[in-house]
């Protein structure tokens, strides 16, 4: 079966796909630009609020200035889902020019390689998958945040521990889901950067400390006076358990747990969990998880990698990325509202601790395909479903 389009129809169906997140960044972006900086996390005119930490709302903030250029009519609130060439145009130019962030991150975690093996592992990296759906179709600005991730993990190896705290404490100021690997960036930087006489633990906690504490208060510091309605905006534990659509994780197998008991026991069921919605729900059979459980279990499956940092006198790239993918793995395995993009946590630290050890590679490599195979519903429009390995129908362009 085929259909005639125009050629400008064909650019606008084939090459302007989006999703959701793009009109979720053109509200941020009028949020920032037409509001009161005190305003910001109080706006509420579209559903898409503001849900980021400050230095990402700033950065959306220098990004209006660019799109006013390309069309001032985006960067006004009640201009709901809009959408013309020209936004379109400056929201794909963004998320492809802040790329370059994640090329300098590319770049600093391969600096001790040899050149053949750094050009080889750069482009891997750099054509990741999992990114060209979450960022470049799905739209997001994933690519920025690994690569203020693999900026922060490339000082840590060449042991600039406040330099990698630096980058780290920005990372966290942008994206706070990035919170779950903390611990491990505390207790590593404790065991070989702290650790030694007294006077060397105090002074260098001390520096840690001013660097996080400087980096936060620039973050926060104009909405101390707002903080209480920030932080509900940045947990927003009214989402639910899981997200619409499932990522592969326990809490996953919970839900078809329940379900199956609830069809054997003969209890009227409760399509929430399924229904494709954002949303609080109960469990008809098995107990329901609150927050403060998918904490908890968070923080014990956390534990025992901790403790091992804390003792491990080994310093090297594989001492530190195996345990920050272990404490992303727990996160994406246990943590509340768990969204598929999440698993890009672990794919691409996984995949920097393979060219720095390459006993790893069949992990990563099993890890990636199931990864990145749970990735595929972000490609949910006909436009994509070659990507997904289906049929398609021949497009005539006349």
């Amino acid at each position: 079966m085929s259909r005639n389009v125009s050629n400008k129809e064909f650019v606008t169906e084939m090459f302007s796909n989006r999703s959701t997140d793009f009109e979720v960044h053109r509200n941020w972006l009028a949020i920032t630009k037409s509001t009161n900086i005190s305003e910001w996390y109080y706006e509420e005119t579209s559903q898409w609020t503001l849900d980021y930490p400050p230095l990402f709302a700033y950065f959306e903030y220098v990004l209006s200035f660019v799109a006013e250029y390309f069309d001032p009519e985006m960067l006004k609130i009640e201009n709901l889902n809009y959408a013309s060439a020209n936004t379109i145009l400056f929201q794909r130019l963004s998320v492809i020019f802040v790329d370059v962030v994640y090329f300098l991150g590319v770049r600093e975690c391969f600096k001790n390689l040899n050149q053949i093996g750094k050009n080889y592992h750069a482009i891997l990296l750099l054509f990741n998958v999992g990114l060209i759906i979450v960022d470049h179709i799905h739209f997001q600005y994933n690519g920025m945040l690994f690569g203020i991730l693999l900026l922060s993990c490339g000082k840590m190896f060449q042991r600039k521990f406040l330099q990698s705290a630096f980058y780290f404490a920005v990372l966290l100021n942008m994206k706070h889901i990035f919170i779950y690997m903390a611990p491990v960036y505390f207790c590593y930087l404790i065991r070989h950067y702290c650790f030694g006489s007294i006077s060397k633990f105090i002074q260098n906690v001390v520096k840690l400390g001013c660097v996080v504490i400087a980096v936060t208060s620039i973050s926060f510091g104009p909405f101390i006076k707002h903080l209480p309605q920030v932080i509900s905006r940045l947990f927003p534990f009214k989402r639910g358990l899981t997200h619409a659509y499932w990522a592969p994780n326990f809490w996953a197998l919970y839900n078809v747990v329940d379900k199956v008991l609830t069809v054997v026991k003969r209890i009227p069921q409760n399509d929430s969990t399924t229904g494709g919605l954002v949303q609080e729900f109960k469990h008809n059979v098995l107990p329901s998880i609150t927050p403060a459980i998918t904490f908890l279990a968070v923080a014990v499956m956390m534990i025992p990698c901790c403790l091992k940092l804390l003792t491990n006198k080994t310093e090297s790239p594989k001492s530190f990325m195996k345990p920050l993918i272990i404490c992303a793995a727990t996160s994406f395995m246990f943590g509340w509202h768990v969204h598929e993009k999440a698993v890009l946590m672990i794919l691409i630290p996984l995949q920097v601790l393979t060219f720095h050890d390459k006993s790893e590679s069949g992990s990563s490599l099993f890890v990636s395909i199931f990864g990145l195979y749970s990735l595929t519903p972000l490609l949910y429009t006909s436009e994509l479903i070659i990507p997904k390995g289906k049929n398609i129908s021949y497009v005539k362009i006349t």
